[in-house]
């Protein structure tokens, strides 16, 4: 492994308002800037904050204090504990437990770090077969790299680390580190094979979006690829092809694969050909709106049709407009149905919750004027755990279209 940075860090003594300290000691692991009511010195990025009860001024906890954001602590532990190696090396066996039983199966792709959810905010580690990216969302995560970054390393089994720096944090100091670089071991392809349920995929670790792939849906995929023999498919946002390599691999007979990127829709086509299929696998360049109209135009319909769009609401403000087009899709998404046909809604948008998103779902299939019955309801994978509200995002909905 390269040398990573030697970075001195502070430490803080913090006091929380009565409301933020209680959220804490619940386990929330975000305190915003104004939920601090006592900080000793201003603090740099990835300065330990020593969390101080009010009452009995007793240490409960430590957070890596964030100058760069709004959500100015990010709790490591809510009870008294020392960030060393020994700590986050447990952290990270705690974490690899979870995916045990994900790796019993024919997959050597899964999360292995998911953020707040494994006690690493802002820190994500993905694994495609012999290769690991680490992508970091806060500069918070520089000092302590050389600590963790060899236990991810160890744990995964991996020859081969790449570093992926988001947006925000690759325009601040980053210590001589630079986005997609490999710290680890030699990277022969940046494109990357790996299998998801026997399904073979690939992933671009150095340029594709997140760490190259997006591994969330991966039982939603399993399950329409099961479901999918003699079936037509549309697979709508299809990115690189998650749903609609599944379905191919399944016995589909024909797949349509809809994203408004035609660079994206290239890695779909390269991803169907790594698998044998019989099926024909058709692509379209455009807006979904608009291309989901163009389909009811020419009166085209699916056995089964999925509709997985980005995150719509990324603030607060966007909220209403996420809402109105999960409501545009749905009543879309029915009119592509064929009777007795299936229908699979699915939201990744955090800020919209799961009942919420279901309900304008299922109120929007009826104004298509289309009755349904609800199959199945399905949220995170174990490789996403849930460790707070705020990180639920995944939920999914089957509809069978009468």
């Amino acid at each position: 492994m390269i040398d990573l940075p030697k970075i001195e860090t502070k430490r803080l003594a913090v006091k929380l308002t009565a409301r933020a300290e209680k959220l804490v000691k619940q386990g929330h692991p975000w305190v915003f800037d104004n939920s601090i009511a006592k900080l000793n010195k201003e603090g740099q990025a990835g300065d330990l904050a020593i969390l101080f009860d009010n009452r009995a001024d007793k240490v409960y906890g430590i957070a890596l204090y964030d100058p760069d954001s709004p959500i100015r602590l990010k709790v490591l532990s809510s009870t008294p504990a020392t960030a060393n190696e020994a700590f986050f090396k447990d952290k990270i066996q705690e974490a690899f437990k979870k995916r045990a039983k994900l790796l019993r199966t024919d997959t050597n792709s899964y999360r292995l770090l998911f953020g707040e959810n494994d006690g690493f905010p802002g820190l994500i580690a993905d694994v495609y077969d012999s290769v690991i990216v680490v992508k970091v969302y806060s500069a918070i995560w520089f000092p302590y790299l050389e600590m963790v970054l060899p236990h991810l390393l160890a744990i995964s089994h991996t020859e081969t680390m790449v570093l992926r720096l988001s947006r925000n944090v690759g325009k601040g100091n980053t210590y001589g580190l630079t986005d997609g670089q490999v710290i680890h071991g030699v990277l022969k392809n940046e494109v990357v094979t790996f299998v998801e349920h026997g399904v073979k995929f690939s992933a671009n670790v150095i340029y594709g979006h997140k760490t190259g792939y997006f591994l969330d849906h991966r039982n939603n995929r399993k399950r329409v690829g099961e479901l999918s023999r003699g079936k037509s498919v549309l697979d709508v946002f299809s990115y690189a092809g998650g749903f609609s390599v599944h379905a191919l691999a399944g016995g589909a007979k024909e797949v349509v694969s809809l994203d408004i990127s035609a660079q994206a829709l290239e890695v779909a086509v390269q991803n169907g050909k790594l698998n044998p299929h019989k099926g024909t696998h058709k692509t379209m360049a455009i807006d979904a709106f608009v291309g989901l109209q163009q389909l009811i135009d020419e009166q085209q319909q699916f056995d089964i049709v999925v509709i997985d769009p980005p995150s719509f609401a990324k603030s607060a403000r966007e909220v209403p407009t996420a809402r109105n087009s999960y409501a545009r899709l749905a009543q879309l998404g029915a009119q592509l149905t064929k009777r007795n046909g299936l229908l699979v809604l699915a939201s990744c948008s955090s800020r919209v919750e799961a009942q919420v998103f279901f309900d304008i779902c299922e109120a929007h299939i009826r104004k298509s004027n289309r009755t349904f019955n609800v199959e199945d309801k399905t949220y995170h994978d174990i490789d996403h755990p849930i460790g707070f509200s705020e990180g639920a995002y995944l939920k999914c909905g089957y509809y069978r279209l009468n």
